[in-house]
């Protein structure tokens, strides 16, 4: 039993820390900010889920094992929370998404040298 329960560990932290790394490769790989928002926030609740699971699983049935589900209650709440903040002040200050027609109010200019659009609410 406690071979099976190595072996799900280890495969959640490796998976964890997949993740984790894939996420961070995209922020620095990324071309625009909202691309690089979007890796860096669903790496963060994947990889977050994966590594304290992995980690529960070694600790066993101990007050480390409640202490693991409380970070990991917390950052399930505020990862989400906090990339929905950041996104919410950039439509606020006028950074537009750069795909689909009509979101950029300059359709000729380069992907990469868009300027922020003010657009009315």
């Amino acid at each position: 039993m406690t071979l099976l329960i190595d072996i799900l560990s280890w495969a959640c932290i490796i998976g964890g820390s997949f993740f984790m790394v894939v996420s961070a490769i995209g922020i620095v790989r990324f071309p625009d900010f909202w691309s690089r928002l979007h890796a860096a926030s669903v790496g963060d609740s994947g990889g977050m889920i994966l590594l304290i699971a992995g980690m529960c699983l070694q600790s066993g049935l101990t007050l480390i094992t409640v202490k693991l589900i409380a970070i990991g209650i917390f950052l399930f709440i505020t990862g989400p929370t906090a990339t929905h903040a950041v996104a919410n002040a950039a439509l606020v200050t006028g950074w537009r998404p750069k795909t689909g027609k009509g979101l950029i109010a300059e359709e000729n200019i380069p992907y990469g040298d868009a300027k922020p659009t003010r657009q009315g609410r």
